[in-house]
């Protein structure tokens, strides 16, 4: 006999639910919220990153009633078990249990929610086009979580997750030796279309000009060593946030509306 399809959840291994032909028409997952949109007068359709399942893009009906079973667990931010039926264009939201309140710690903090909304905005953005990614999901909720315990700044917080986000889908940054021809560094040119730090040599028109110590300073970001990255200067952090938001910028090929609005305030 065939084994039924399984799903992986959060408590393991799991049978999924099938239809008479033997396919799945629903399944359960782990997942956080990241962003929701009305839709008529008391659904919403929310985008959830999963554990197992990529980005998926669901209706919650009744969500907005104020006897919602659902309430608050949809909220942006908030750490799910979610299990939805698979439907025609969007997918239907059957239950919800709530693992983590993520969003009730960060919504007390005005800038621990503004970086918390743009890693969940660059977060949809990388896993649109990028097949099932457990690392992103995990690396996401790593970051949201030590955003909501206020472990460290939050600017800093936001620039780790960019550079670690972005490596794990393709995008490491060189921070040393050049991009280009691999001349050793340290290199007081970066440049976002050419990969990174580069030589005087191979410097294009236009790159940027930071100090060095900015370069260390998103190389201590990107390897988790928070004792430079705090000590560093605040002008180096200042520079390395814009060269990461250039970074982003560059190789997703769209602005991060969330960050533009960050850098204003």
């Amino acid at each position: 006999m065939s084994r039924p399809a399984t799903l992986t959840g959060r408590g393991g291994a799991f049978p999924a639910a099938l239809c008479d032909n033997g396919s799945v028409h629903s399944y359960r997952d782990e997942g956080i919220v990241l962003a929701g949109h009305k839709l008529g007068e008391a659904d919403r359709i929310v985008t959830v990153l999963t554990r197992s399942h990529g980005l998926v893009r669901a209706v919650a009906k009744g969500v907005r009633r104020t006897k919602s079973r659902f309430g608050s667990r949809l909220e942006p931010f908030m750490l799910v078990d979610v299990q939805c039926h698979i439907g025609r264009n969007l997918d239907i939201v059957t239950q919800v249990e709530l693992i983590e309140p993520f969003a009730r710690g960060i919504g007390a903090d005005f800038d621990a929610y503004s970086a918390a909304s743009v890693m969940a905005e660059t977060a949809r953005s990388i896993t649109e086009a990028e097949p099932v990614s457990r690392a992103q999901f995990l690396l996401l909720v790593s970051a949201i979580r030590s955003l909501c315990k206020g472990e460290h700044p939050p600017r800093l917080a936001l620039d780790a997750y960019l550079l670690r986000a972005m490596s794990v889908a393709g995008w490491a940054p060189s921070l040393l030796d050049c991009a280009q021809c691999g001349a050793p560094g340290p290199h007081r040119a970066f440049s976002a279309a050419l990969g990174g730090a580069v030589c005087s040599a191979c410097r294009p028109s236009g790159a940027a000009l930071p100090d060095t110590d900015a370069l260390d300073h998103l190389a201590a970001l990107l390897t988790g060593d928070w004792e430079s990255a705090e000590a560093s200067d605040l002008h180096d952090q200042i520079d390395g946030s814009k060269l990461v938001s250039d970074w982003v910028s560059w190789h997703l090929e769209r602005n991060i509306r969330s960050l533009s609005v960050l850098e204003r305030t």
